[in-house]
């Protein structure tokens, strides 16, 4: 029974939507001018998308604030043409994109476990360094690139290399000091019409910066 469930969960890890990615590399330029810096001590977050039928985790992503925010989305879906990537990191991760970021993943048949904890710059910087260099993550491998990572800071042993992301996610809760909220939505499970809203969005902000750089 217990081989069952880790084989049905394994196939969910590979059937899901959400794990699937390609290598990326933007330009220097891009991002360069994307930089964004957050207010506030260094943070680390690891987002778990979980079923909200079975239970079971579907993907796994981590933010990393430290001179810059870094989110490590491996073998991700997400896009948007403000936020350069390279490898599954992500550059330019102002309020108003990760909150484009949410909205893609909480929707009717998932939620999202938000598990926030403060560290140290050293560590912050460590992390940064260890996503940048990672590479291209291939598919359902998500889970198991961010807890390899995670594995690697000092105090953080405990987090052993998982393939299933609520795994990782229960191993992130004993770190001290973790703060978690659940995300909840009941968005279409359609993900592509929610790229096609943000788009529209991004557009219509354009749009706007263009009025106003006319000065009218």
């Amino acid at each position: 029974m217990i081989f069952r469930r880790a084989f049905l969960a394994l196939g969910l890890l590979l059937g899901l939507a959400a794990c699937g990615a390609e290598p990326v590399w933007a330009p220097d330029e891009a991002v360069a001018r994307a930089r964004y810096v957050p207010a506030g001590p260094p943070t680390v977050t690891l987002y778990t998308m979980i079923s909200n039928t079975s239970g079971a985790g579907g993907h796994s992503a981590l933010m990393i604030d430290g001179e810059q925010r870094l989110l490590f989305d491996p073998a991700g879906t997400w896009h948007h043409p403000q936020a350069p990537e390279r490898n599954d990191v992500f550059f330019g991760m102002s309020p108003q994109l990760h909150d484009f970021y949410m909205d893609y993943h909480a929707r009717e048949t998932y939620h999202v476990v938000v598990q926030e904890v403060e560290v140290t710059p050293a560590i912050a910087a460590q992390l940064s360094q260890a996503v940048l260099s990672y590479g291209a993550v291939p598919k359902a491998q998500c889970s198991f690139s961010i807890s390899h990572i995670l594995s690697q800071v000092p105090g953080w042993g405990h987090i052993q290399r998982s393939y299933f992301p609520r795994r990782t996610m229960e191993s992130f809760a004993e770190i001290p000091g973790v703060r978690e909220e659940r995300v909840y939505d009941d968005d279409s499970d359609n993900n592509r019409e929610i790229l096609a809203r943000q788009a529209a969005v991004e557009l219509r902000n354009q749009r706007v910066a263009e009025i106003i750089a006319d000065g009218g």
